[in-house]
């Protein structure tokens, strides 16, 4: 193990996984209507969806990397899907009157890292650059992914809870609305930056 490598990678991996994105937005969102607790199925989703894409483009870094009209088609496909899910949330009910069955699960954390720019860009740079931290085996790329693993989860709970936590201070049907409509410009924001040269 290389552990210059292995600092800046991690120099790189913590402000990636912890900085606004789409999965972060989402999860403070979901966790400010529905509650730290019923966002969890949604992080379990984008665990499984994250760490397989990282072991998908570790596999294939270089066929991606040649198909760069594909990767743009994807984000900009991503940026329609997240931009979807910020007016359905900009537009949804206070938090008092959310329904759990409206609740995004682990379908939709999932599906969300195949069209997740900031995703794919995160990996790539990671696969590229600091790839060979744990060897140049394919059992090395599998232990960086472990490695953003193990701080994602933590940085999607942490928006979670905060999104909860603000729940608790907008607890009036107004305030609540304003808070789901910032939510939701923000995730709109993060779409267009997707798709911004």
């Amino acid at each position: 193990m290389d552990l210059e490598l292995l600092i800046a990678s991690l120099v790189f991996i913590v402000p990636m996984c912890f900085t606004p994105g789409p999965n972060n937005v989402l999860c403070a969102a979901h966790g400010s209507r529905f509650g730290f607790k019923a966002t969890m199925p949604l992080i379990g989703g984008m665990a499984i969806g994250w760490s397989s894409l990282g072991l998908l483009i570790a596999a294939g870094t270089g066929i991606i990397e040649r198909n760069e009209g594909a990767f743009q088609t994807l984000a900009v496909l991503g940026a329609v899907y997240i931009a979807y899910l910020g007016l359905k949330i900009a537009r949804s009910n206070p938090t008092n009157e959310a329904e759990i069955d409206d609740s995004l699960g682990l379908g939709t954390g999932v599906v969300l890292q195949i069209v997740n720019g900031k995703a794919w860009i995160h990996f790539l740079v990671l696969m590229t650059t600091f790839g060979s931290v744990f060897g140049d085996e394919y059992s090395g790329k599998v232990a960086l992914v472990a490695l953003n693993l193990l701080f994602g989860l933590p940085a999607v709970m942490t928006w979670a809870a905060f999104g909860h936590y603000l729940s608790k201070l907008f607890t009036s049907r107004r305030s609540s609305k304003l808070l789901n409509g910032s939510f939701g410009i923000a995730l709109i924001c993060v779409s267009i930056w997707i798709v911004l040269p």
